[in-house]
């Protein structure tokens, strides 16, 4: 696979868990659903920019996907919380 095609995947992934975001947004949201699937599409977008192998898709990638990780973490944290 091409090294430039893993480094939009990797930018891709961080598109799709803000639209993802967007979507189940509200009240009745599932955290549950939510936090996992941040999970594994900012672990894969890591995944992703690290084997791309390209300075500038390797910084973002990891910047931004670790923004989705700690942001997942954060959710996790709230969920914890709200339950007695």
């Amino acid at each position: 696979m091409n090294k430039n095609t893993l480094g939009i995947l990797s930018l891709l992934t961080v598109a799709i868990s803000v639209i993802f975001f967007f979507i189940i947004r509200g009240t009745n949201a599932n955290l549950t659903l939510g936090i996992s699937v941040f999970t594994v599409l900012s672990v894969l977008g890591v995944i992703f920019a690290l084997l791309s192998k390209k300075l500038w898709f390797i910084i973002a990638g990891i910047l931004l996907n670790g923004a989705l990780i700690v942001f997942a973490y954060l959710l996790l944290l709230a969920v914890g919380i709200s339950e007695p």
